[in-house]
């Protein structure tokens, strides 16, 4: 799907710089960091609804048998 990303000259020069030692074009470095994020960003979403589940356990098991 087509899209515009807007970015600040800075970020324009940085992505343009880190594509060019990487060798690859500058949509590709950014598809990885979008890619990148989001992964970070369910693996922490995991850890702190496991954390959660663990240290409710007890609430969540009464609160289950309402």
């Amino acid at each position: 799907m087509p899209m515009t990303l807007r970015l600040t000259p800075e970020e324009t020069e940085a992505l343009r710089e880190t594509a060019r030692r990487e060798g690859r074009s500058m949509q590709a470095v950014a598809r990885e960091a979008i890619a990148a994020y989001v992964s970070s960003r369910n693996r922490r979403r995991g850890e702190h609804l496991a954390r959660i589940v663990a240290e409710d356990a007890e609430l969540l098991r009464r609160l289950g048998s309402v």
